[in-house]
């Protein structure tokens, strides 16, 4: 998949082809992304034409958009996974303000496009002028919604795959190891949405095998006083290693229970296998 950073034509092996163009900010590639894309990469096969992207960039913090679900890696690929050949991929500045008209035109003209594909919440042009649809179910806002009361089946519903995180692995304080229970300690990186405080189970991927696992989000009230620290702690029974460095995959399938304070250490350990055991039952 060939990536263009500005809103310039695309730079078409076989031009007189044409494309069809998938158009949308795509930011958590849920189910109703994938089917507009996938609508233009169909059409693009039946008339042998060029399945294209457009969407655009946004500062990791900003007031248009909500908080992340994907890393730009992932989500690049995720979309190439789906058959896109062209993603444009121009700076909201550059194009924020166009008329819907130039707006539509620059498209049919850059892309060479034949056919344009859009969701039903789909706006464009200076001020969101242009807005073909109304909203479907399905969206982006509904899905951080959803990970922000622990919903997890719903969002991984919506997003037709489970809600993962791909962080690089940091020290921590090494208080897993002092209790046998060691975690791999993952950060959120800032612009990223957090899902609700509390314990998870999840499954991590290392070395091409999938590991039950139990996910701790939160402050760690027990050890620490900074409700504003936050870490992503991973318990996974079975598996000794050095992850440090290493991004693991770390899917959420179900929310067990809030972060609490517990008088003891052992109280503490005792939670942390009650949830990795929970885990393995889960994907026995």
């Amino acid at each position: 998949m060939q990536i263009i950073s500005q809103f310039a034509p695309l730079p078409l092996t076989q031009p007189e082809k044409g494309t069809a163009v998938a158009m949308g900010f795509f930011d958590g590639i849920h189910i109703g992304h994938r089917a507009v894309i996938e609508s233009a990469v169909q059409w693009a096969k039946e008339h042998d034409a060029a399945p294209a992207v457009f969407t655009f960039k946004l500062p990791m913090v900003n007031k248009m958009k909500g908080k992340r679900l994907l890393s730009t890696a992932d989500k690049h690929a995720l979309i190439a996974s789906l058959g896109v050949e062209y993603y444009l991929t121009p700076d909201f500045e550059e194009i924020k303000g166009l008329t819907p008209e130039q707006f539509v035109l620059g498209i049919v003209r850059d892309c060479n496009a034949r056919a344009l594909v859009c969701g039903e919440n789909f706006t464009f042009g200076a001020k969101a002028a242009g807005n073909p649809f109304e909203e479907k179910p399905v969206s982006s806002t509904r899905i951080r919604t959803a990970l922000e009361g622990g919903d997890i089946p719903a969002a991984n519903a919506m997003l037709g795959m489970p809600y993962a995180i791909r962080f690089e692995v940091q020290h921590g304080a090494g208080l897993g190891h002092t209790l046998g229970v060691p975690t791999i300690n993952q950060l959120y990186p800032e612009g990223f949405q957090l899902p609700r405080s509390g314990i998870y189970i999840t499954r991590t991927h290392i070395g091409g095998v999938w590991y039950p696992s139990a996910t701790g989000l939160g402050s760690r009230p027990t050890v620490n006083d900074d409700a504003t620290k936050v870490t992503c702690e991973t318990f996974i029974p079975g598996f000794s290693g050095d992850l440090y460095g290493t991004d693991p995959v770390v899917e959420f399938h179900a929310y067990l229970s809030p972060s609490k304070k517990f008088d003891t250490l052992d109280e503490l350990r005792a939670c942390i296998n009650n949830a990795a055991k929970r885990a393995q039952e889960y994907f026995a």
